[in-house]
């Protein structure tokens, strides 16, 4: 049994392709190296399943330094037979200076990388092994699979800063047994290299392994197995198969391991949440997971992340009648199902991986996928008109329009390019991005239908527009407070957290001048008469000195109404004290504002909804659904949670009066 060695590939008399161009074959693409590793590894993997019921492919990602029990076996095994020339190998100086850091990718319920493991002998359909050790370019050989042309895998020497890869695979035999496969694989530059017979030029490609016959081979079956071993690699179960593909000291875009293994967590659920999630009797087709030096990464869930679950709920109303067929017809052309979300949100706070996709604060995009459900990218529609609106769609290309849009893509699979195709392919691919625009405008309009010329705000929108002309009285994105007898509301700028009466708020932030009728104790026929800066006056009651004023219950709101996310509902919630002290009877007082005219409607028009209060949440966070509630008067902020209604701009009014002894 021979030790492994490096081979470095010469230039064959009829020529080979140089290490340059096989690292350029990816081109210049927009996304970083970290995303496409996410993206064609996992595209791999998938293409790679073994088909079998509830039997998820499990992917994971796991990056570590090399400890002191393995740093010798690394630089023993792979430094042997290597050029001497570090500028031609650049390995031989990372395994010198030590520590280092490596980066797996890892699948398994996969085929492994199985047949023959010499590219003049796979003339048959099973040559996994060739095609990623050996060959450059193949078409691909999985219906609706993801990849294309196999150009992917070069993101794993890309993102090795020295070129090199370990790769570790076990597969099922053609006789029914399985063999475990070990090989090292380098991509540098090419070279030339001098010795005693004069100069030789070198392709810059180099494999590590079995250098006993005329072909460097891989390991195989035990002595890959005790090499493995050796280099800290986790070994395979007894009839698992799958692939293990090593990237020796990664570039991680400056990221520390923590910051890479959170930026790859979001990375994986932002392109690949299609495979994360169940639908009705289906189980998830694959399984994520993240880790750094032995620390897991939790993947977010795609149901519960915002923005991500306004994308599972466009792909679930893809799937059902919400959805709509976008077809083509001249020529006539099933392109595929279109389903679009419309939600009030909170602005979002943007990430690493969202910006990577140009996904700022604000969702108006549309997922669109192949058959094979990965995500190619989000297509930017219109912006809402307001900050506090979004919309998300899914659009899945038909299973017989696979090829065309696999054609359309560049090697990363991350765009549809029209312009790469020939008709009618690519009027296909043009009417696809109109029928989504068509699709978005029905959306957007108030009626259902756009009117050229018209400008269709949802009402929704309008507190952002009209916030400027009415100083701080409207709430963010269409929440706002008004003007209602009783209120007492200092200008924002007198006071940070302005006291009410039990009835409402001012609307406009001006000091009210005028009297005003406190409606919340129920027995009392005394107005209150409010001054210019706010403070209520004594009444007389019968002539005579004037009455000392009576504590009655307020409420006194703390801040602007903001939207927040529950679960997969955004809500509205306004904050509130009552700082009178003892318990006292709160109810919601709900309606919508007319932009404009000032109006304000407490019962909807046919067919439309209205507001509805969801509960008084106390400052432990717990939510009580009863209304009209008992509150405890005092320090702490209860909050009203209000599930606001679509396309309008939603009053909050809270009512209080004293809960009278029996």
């Amino acid at each position: 049994m021979t030790e492994p060695r490096w081979f470095s590939q010469p230039y064959p008399p009829e020529g080979a392709s140089a290490a340059e161009g096989i690292r350029n074959q990816l081109g210049r693409p927009e996304l970083d190296l970290l995303t496409i590793l996410v993206r064609e590894s996992a595209q791999n993997s998938w293409d790679a399943r073994i088909e079998r019921p509830s039997a998820p492919v499990d992917y994971r990602i796991d990056m570590w330094t090399i400890g002191p029990a393995h740093a010798g076996a690394w630089r023993e095994l792979l430094l042997a037979g290597t050029p001497n020339n570090t500028e031609h190998f650049p390995l031989r100086d990372t395994l010198k200076r030590g520590p280092v850091r490596v980066l797996s990718v890892s699948d398994r319920g996969t085929r492994g990388l199985g047949g023959p493991t010499r590219a003049d002998n796979a003339v048959g359909p099973d040559r996994d092994f060739v095609s990623f050790i050996r060959n450059i370019g193949e078409p691909r050989d999985t219906a609706l699979g993801g990849g294309t042309y196999g150009f992917g895998k070069g993101i794993f020497y890309l993102l090795s800063k020295p070129g090199t890869v370990v790769i570790h695979s076990r597969c099922r035999t053609a006789g029914g047994g399985h063999e475990t496969r070990l090989i090292g694989c380098a991509l540098w530059k090419s070279y030339v290299a001098t010795d005693s017979g004069g100069g030789r030029r070198y392709t810059g490609r180099h494999w590590w392994g079995d250098m006993s016959g005329e072909v460097v081979e891989p390991l195989v079956g035990a002595q890959a197995e005790a090499v493995a071993q050796r280099l800290g690699l986790k070994a395979f179960g007894p009839e698992e198969t799958g692939t293990t593909v090593v990237v020796v000291d990664p570039n991680l875009d400056g990221l520390e391991p923590a910051e890479a293994a959170d930026y790859l967590s979001d990375t994986i659920a932002w392109h690949l949440w299609p495979k994360m999630i169940s639908i009705a009797d289906k189980t998830p087709a694959m399984r994520f997971s993240v880790s750094y030096d032995g620390v897991q990464q939790p993947v977010p869930d795609p149901r519960t992340t915002r923005p991500l679950n306004m994308f599972v709920a466009a792909y679930e109303a893809m799937l059902g009648p919400a959805g709509s067929d976008l077809v083509c017809h001249k020529p006539k052309k099933h392109l595929g199902r279109l389903g679009l979300v419309k939600r009030i949100m909170p602005s979002l706070n943007p990430t690493r991986a969202s910006l990577m996709l140009n996904i700022e604060d604000l969702i108006h995009h549309v997922c669109l996928m192949r058959p094979a459900e990965l995500v190619v990218t989000y297509h930017a529609g219109p912006k809402p008109p307001s900050t506090n609106q979004g919309y998300a769609g899914v659009f899945r290309a038909d299973e017989a329009m696979d090829e065309v849009y696999a054609k359309a893509e560049p090697p990363t699979h991350d765009a549809w390019n029209r312009h790469s195709l020939d008709r009618p392919e690519s009027t296909y691919v043009h009417t696809t991005f109109r029928r989504i625009g068509e699709g978005l405008e029905q959306l957007l309009s108030l009626s259902g239908t756009a009117r050229p010329g018209a400008s269709n705000i949802a009402l929704g929108a309008a507190s952002s527009l009209f916030s400027g002309l009415v100083g701080g009285a409207w709430g963010i994105g269409g929440a706002t407070a008004y003007s209602k007898p009783g209120s007492t509301a200092t200008s924002s700028s007198d006071s940070t957290n302005s006291e009410e009466t039990a009835t409402g708020r001012a609307a406009s932030g001006r000091r009210p001048t005028t009297q005003a009728i406190d409606r919340t104790d129920v027995g009392s026929a005394h107005p209150t008469e409010v001054f210019g800066d706010g403070r209520p006056a004594a009444v007389a009651s019968g002539g005579g000195e004037p009455d000392a004023p009576r504590r009655r219950p307020r409420v006194q709101y703390v801040g602007d109404p903001y939207y927040d996310d529950r679960g997969d509902t955004s809500v509205l919630v306004q904050e509130f004290r009552l700082p009178v002290p003892g318990p006292q009877r709160v109810h919601i007082d709900l309606a919508v504002t007319l932009p404009g005219t000032g109006g304000r409607e407490t019962d909807p028009p046919i067919g439309a909804s209205m507001p509805v209060l969801i509960g008084w949440e106390d400052a432990t966070g717990q939510l009580h659904t009863s209304d009209p509630q008992v509150v405890e008067g005092g320090d702490s902020v209860w909050r009203a949670v209000v599930q606001p209604a679509p396309d309008t701009m939603t009053e909050i009014g809270v009512k209080v009066e004293v809960v009278r002894a029996s």
